[in-house]
């Protein structure tokens, strides 16, 4: 079987908007001119380093390739795979056959603030195992989420 895969949304996942405040243990980082600016928890990193041992990441975000140029360095991860999103703005249903596409038939969880009625029936109709797991945009990741995933993926993951 193959690993399982991890796919990982940024925005009210990594980067929590959903507040006035950024949780504790976030600072925020002005990289798109304009907008407001991005959270980053440094933990965030080291959750994904420790993921990585049971699964493939990849990152499932309309940031696309800017996710590796401008968040992972912050994160101090290596670069991940990108599954290309179409351009903002796109209605959340749109990831689906994105995600289907590059999950193919290995057991998947997928993060995201946003799984749609749509990602749902997704989850329940593939034949591989499927985790959805939705993170509050106010809250972001969480240490919880990530030792589910963990936990999850690694009767997958042995030999």
């Amino acid at each position: 079987m193959n690993r399982p895969l991890l796919l990982l949304d940024i925005d009210g996942v990594l980067n929590p908007y959903g507040s006035p405040q950024p949780p504790v243990g976030y600072t925020e980082h002005r990289l798109f001119p304009g907008e407001d600016p991005v959270r980053v928890n440094p933990a965030h990193g080291t959750w994904i380093t420790e993921a990585s041992a049971v699964l493939d990441i990849a990152w499932a975000t309309s940031w696309n390739d800017e996710a590796n140029q401008l968040l992972a360095p912050l994160l101090h991860i290596t670069p991940l795979p990108v599954v290309t999103m179409p351009r903002i703005p796109f209605h959340p249903s749109e990831k689906i056959p994105l995600i289907a596409a590059h999950a193919q038939q290995r057991p998947a969880a997928w993060i995201d603030d946003l799984h749609t009625p749509q990602a749902h029936r997704w989850a329940a109709r593939r034949t591989s195992p499927t985790l959805l797991i939705t993170a509050d945009p106010t809250i972001g990741l969480t240490r919880d989420s990530i030792e589910r995933v963990i936990a999850w993926a690694t009767p997958f993951s042995a030999p």
